[in-house]
């Protein structure tokens, strides 16, 4: 029979992560506003990067 979820340890672990983001964020708003904007450029990079490499391919 197929499993719905995860196990406990993995409901656990992610509440934890989940509420651990969360004091970050109330803790230190500035610094956590400048972690979400450096981890968006660089995803942006990665994603200029793909279109680049999916553009030369097709030519």
């Amino acid at each position: 029979m197929v499993q719905n979820g995860g196990g406990v340890l993995r409901k656990l672990a992610g509440w934890a992560v989940a509420v651990a983001l969360v004091v970050v964020v109330v803790k230190y708003p500035s610094e956590a506003a400048g972690w979400v904007q450096t981890a968006a450029s660089w995803l942006g990079f990665v994603i200029d990067g793909l279109v680049t490499f999916f553009r030369q391919v097709g030519n």
